[in-house]
């Protein structure tokens, strides 16, 4: 089972009882570990060929630089090992948090945002509502109350999605960075394909789970790969990070960010990506970029979480890096994914900019933290 349902949610808001669970510390440390254990089993060779839209496997991917032996992988950057998957469930410190952030859901948005300008709104994580020139698009969309292969353990939400799933207005297209149960919930992706009927983009070899889910309309594309889509542009650009739902699947899939080519600005979402020389390439082909979503959560201990997600300063760094005008912070606040408290990541965040403002470069205005299930205006 692909998490527990978006009521579940809905249940700890209004302080009823949830559908009862299973505190297991053992079994939550062996999913932490599973996914990040590098086990190693045949994989049919991916490919893709597109026919109405959709994209399916076919034959051996035109990739070379990070795709090796049937697994995807970051060039330069060495993998996790298991022993380092341990050594970091052994000796974890996690920060706190709180069992339940009480909050209440973010008025509904406008159905439509038309001509130049642009509205961004923070659901919660790595789901963000953008809408600009009359489309609507989504990114990483997660209702579900646990992400999880499993309904009884996993990391669970501290807090409820930012607006109400039925308060979304009509989605036109959905985003999908990779396949981890935070980023790609299929109980939330099937309702929004009923109900909705999207286009959704995503990278090489996560199309099959996609078709299951319920969606027609697929792009999956490699770092590199670019779709034109009504009058959008939409890039498939390199993210640092990897893949598995199960043990036994690691990297068996792309993971990516992806960039937005709009006749006003460029819209940049990393995904979960940790950092990398990448990002000044990706400036370079799209900058300057009108807004960015980067990640700033789930960095510790950063001796194992580096490789795979940024710090709070890192992000800062690449909203330099890819010329962005305006970043907005995702990937915090919602799931203990990491030893990371509650609060550190923003707390970091306004540290280092305040920092940076005291030596004279005054930035603060240019990452910003939203609360979730406000929207604002983007300049």
């Amino acid at each position: 089972m692909d998490g527990t349902t978006i009521a579940d949610s809905a249940a700890n808001a209004r302080g009823a009882e949830a559908p009862a669970v299973i505190s297991c510390p053992f079994v939550t440390a062996a999913l932490h570990v599973a996914a990040l254990a590098p086990f190693r089993l045949p994989l049919h060779p991916l490919g893709m060929s597109h026919s109405r839209g959709v994209l399916s496997p076919t034959e051996t991917p035109a990739v070379v630089e990070h795709f090796r032996d049937g697994r995807f992988f970051n060039p330069g950057v060495p993998d996790h090992n298991f022993r380092q998957a341990l050594a970091w469930m052994r000796n974890r410190r996690p920060g706190v948090w709180r069992k339940w952030i009480p909050s209440t859901p973010g008025p509904q948005p406008p159905a439509r945002v038309d001509g130049a300008a642009l509205r961004v709104t923070l659901i919660n994580h790595a789901t963000v509502l953008l809408q600009t020139e009359g489309l609507n698009l989504l990114t990483d969309p997660v209702w579900s109350y646990r992400v999880s292969p499993v309904r009884f353990a996993g990391p669970e939400r501290h807090r409820d999605p930012g607006l109400r799933f039925e308060d979304l207005p009509p989605i036109d297209a959905v985003l999908i960075s990779h396949n981890h149960y935070d980023h790609l919930d299929v109980l939330t992706l099937r309702r929004i394909a009923r109900t909705h009927s999207p286009a959704i983009f995503c990278p090489l070899g996560v199309a099959k789970m996609l078709r299951r889910a319920g969606f027609r309309e697929i792009y999956e594309l490699d770092w590199g790969g670019s779709q034109s889509w009504k009058h959008l542009g939409l890039h498939c650009v390199r993210a640092q990070h990897f893949a598995a739902r199960w043990p036994w699947d690691r990297n068996r899939t792309l993971w990516c960010g992806w960039m937005v080519e709009t006749a006003h600005g460029n819209l940049y979402f990393a995904g979960d990506s940790g950092f990398g020389d990448f990002f000044s390439t990706i400036g370079e082909e799209f900058g300057p970029i009108r807004l960015a979503l980067l990640p700033i959560g789930a960095y510790e201990p950063e001796w194992f979480m580096g490789p795979v997600h940024m710090t709070p300063e890192e992000a800062i760094e690449v909203r330099e890096l890819v010329q962005a005008a305006v970043a907005v912070g995702i990937h915090y606040g919602t799931f203990a994914l990491a030893d990371d408290a509650e609060t550190a990541p923003v707390e970091r965040l306004q540290r280092a900019l305040q920092e940076r403002c005291d030596r004279g470069r005054d930035d603060r205005d240019r990452f910003w933290v939203l609360p979730e299930g406000e929207g604002r205006m983007v300049p």
